[in-house]
């Protein structure tokens, strides 16, 4: 047999009577005769005639759609329309059969709500096929448009203890036992740092805070030792600890013998606090009957607010005044909520922020590290070394997001630019854009022209005022013709205040002033509505945006805004978000702080600003919002292979 030749050569070709060996899938069998076969080379299917007469009819039987076969032939001229060329069929190999009863592609339109259903076998549908063989052409684009600028490809890390954006939404990764990870060795003593402070802020009487002061002391070393003990010298796991209710946790505790220890001290605590006549102020709604008519400050002797498990243990002789209503200090005051109860709510601490008590320094990176949400930081350092670089790759955000312009793994192109400055920076950006863009039309005229009909037929179905005012490829060839709108973000935000839709209250976020945060409507209105073009904003306001970008001077406003800038596309918004970098190490280290951010977590990239700084720049420019865009695909799920999001992590 032949090497085989793929359709789309064959379709194409101009030669014919040649002998050819073609493989592919059954689309559809028609009149025991015509087989539609497709490799996925191109949306287009070969006809394969099939002489029925002279073919086992057992062999016939298994052409069903979806069966894997290859066919052994002569290329011909097509007597039939919609095909210049067919294969008549000398031989005929089933690959893999597929049970037509079974097989959930049949010869129908799909919605793309099944078909997400039945994502695995989604490819082989004539839409996910043009789609990706587009996303192949942007993504062998993007690399053309670098290479022939003389940029170096960057490959940055996926894993890193950095988090680029500070929104601290990562996932995180790490060897570490979940189930019972290594604890810092002063975990308990960090767990109960704040007990004194809670004292001094519930108990009124000094001379009651100073008694119960050395005996608290105590106290909590004890606990301490309890949970330890715990945790690490019983071997009881962390899962057995966070998933066991009251009743289970108590029994846990009593069966280490851990009362034996903490029990006499209790006692003479209790003792003390009895025989004392000093009392909790505490303002709640639970008040007695007398009080309540008289509007009285409620005072309670202490001995009221111990917790019920303790009476019961220490002072189950002791009679209780029926007239008061008791109080589980507990709930209230983990201070006083003695051995069982501190045990309880170290757990709680645990269970509401593990990572702070977590040993890393027994990790396999010897820290917390986390999957990238972005390799710009990375990138930066190579530019100050190569002066051009880009990176093309994975990034991840653990943003629980279910739109559908969000993904929890999706692609990032990010370049990095020594020596440039805010306008470079967006003369690449629109470059880069209109680059792709036409090497998509280019590259793929009938996988967008399919897109593009497939489009119009949905719009029909929407009302006219929701419908788009032009096809897909009108879209596409909009933007390579107009250059971008340049504007900044503050006579952006005046034109939007002046617009229509925000004065007749339409935007679902109105414009109220300065310092807005833009949305996907403000975005599009600007593009598709005001200027009619893609537009670029730039010198957003300092507190909306990353710390890493340069600080512009107080304009005459006090307004205080950053050297950031945004393309926004129609259909779309914000396509691309870049900036001039940061360089000056004082303004930097500033902005840091300002914003929490820790300076010795980044010496390393502080380091750039140390050794030879220049101005720099960049930008991200999100792959599948980019392939979403081209494909005119309304749901950015359609056009990753695999989608990784909120509940769902598939394959």
């Amino acid at each position: 047999m032949g090497q085989r030749i793929k359709i789309k050569a064959l379709l194409e070709s101009e030669q014919t009577d040649i002998s050819v060996v073609v493989k592919g899938w059954v689309r559809t069998f028609r009149n025991n005769q015509f087989i539609a076969l497709n490799d996925g080379s191109t949306n287009s299917n070969l006809q394969v005639v099939v002489d029925f007469e002279n073919t086992d009819p057992a062999l016939l039987k298994r052409l069903t759609t979806g069966a894997a076969i290859s066919v052994s032939g002569l290329l011909v001229a097509s007597l039939g329309k919609g095909q210049k060329v067919e294969v008549k069929a000398k031989e005929i190999e089933i690959l893999g059969d597929s049970d037509p009863e079974k097989y959930p592609l049949q010869p129908k339109k799909h919605s793309l709500e099944f078909l997400r259903e039945i994502a695995h076998l989604r490819f082989r549908t004539s839409t996910f096929g043009a789609i990706f063989r587009v996303r192949n052409s942007l993504a062998f684009a993007v690399h053309q448009f670098f290479q022939d600028r003389g940029f170096i490809y960057l490959h940055t890390p996926i894993i890193t203890a950095s988090d680029a954006e500070g929104a601290g939404e990562t996932f995180h990764v790490t060897t570490i036992d979940l189930l019972n990870p290594p604890y810092k060795s002063d975990v308990f003593d960090i767990a109960l740092t704040n007990y004194q402070d809670k004292l001094s802020k519930h108990i009124n009487d000094q001379d009651f805070s100073f008694l119960l002061n050395e005996v608290e002391k105590k106290l909590l070393q004890i606990n301490s030792n309890i949970i330890f003990e715990i945790f690490n010298k019983n071997k009881v796991r962390f899962f057995d600890l966070i998933s066991a209710d009251e009743s289970q946790l108590r029994e846990l505790v009593r069966n280490h013998n851990l009362f034996s220890e903490v029990e006499p001290l209790i006692k003479r605590l209790y003792l003390k606090i009895s025989k004392s006549n000093f009392f909790i102020r505490k303002e709640s709604n639970d008040t007695d009957e007398q009080s309540a008519s008289s509007g009285a400050t409620k005072k309670r002797k202490i001995t009221n607010y111990l917790p019920e498990w303790f009476h019961e243990k220490i002072v189950s002789n002791m009679k209780s005044n029926p007239t008061l209503t008791r109080v589980h200090l507990y709930k209230q005051y983990p201070f006083l909520s003695l051995s069982f109860y501190n045990i309880k709510w170290v757990i709680e601490k645990l269970k509401t922020s593990p990572s702070r008590y977590v040993d890393y320094s027994k990790d396999f990176f010897d820290k917390a590290t986390n999957l990238t949400v972005s390799g710009q930081l990375e990138g930066e350092l190579g530019a100050m070394a190569l002066s051009d670089i880009y990176t093309f790759g994975p990034t991840f955000r653990a943003e629980n997001s279910n739109t559908t312009r969000h993904l929890a793994e999706f692609w990032m192109i990010e370049p990095e630019m020594a020596f440039y400055d805010l306008d470079d920076n967006m003369d690449l950006a629109e470059a880069l854009l209109k680059y792709v863009i036409k090497y998509a039309l280019d590259k793929n005229p009938e996988d967008i022209e399919f897109l593009t009909q497939r489009l119009q037929d949905e719009e029909k179905q929407k009302p006219q005022q929701d419908r788009s005012e032009m096809s897909l490829t009108e879209k596409l060839q909009f933007c390579l013709d107009n250059n971008f709108e340049r504007l900044t973000y503050t006579e952006a935000i005046d034109i939007l205040k002046e617009s229509t839709p925000n004065k007749k209250k339409k935007f679902q976020y109105p414009i109220e002033g300065w310092g807005t945060d833009l949305q996907s409507e403000h975005e599009r209105y600007l593009v598709e509505k005001h200027f009619k073009k893609p537009v670029i904003l730039t010198d957003y306001p300092k507190q909306i945006k990353a710390f890493y970008m340069r600080q512009n001077e107080t304009d005459a406003n006090g307004h205080e805004t950053v050297r950031a800038m945004d393309i926004l596309f129609p259909g779309i918004g914000e396509i691309v978000g870049g900036s001039q970098r940061e360089e000056r190490l004082d303004k930097l280290l500033q902005r840091m702080r300002e914003m929490g951010i820790p300076e010795k977590e980044l010496e390393w990239y502080l380091d750039t600003r140390r050794y030879g700084t220049c101005p720099h720049a960049g930008f991200g420019l999100g792959f599948e919002r980019l392939v979403q865009f081209v494909t005119g695909m309304g749901n950015i799920r359609d056009v990753i292979p695999f989608p990784r999001f909120p509940k769902n992590a598939e394959f």
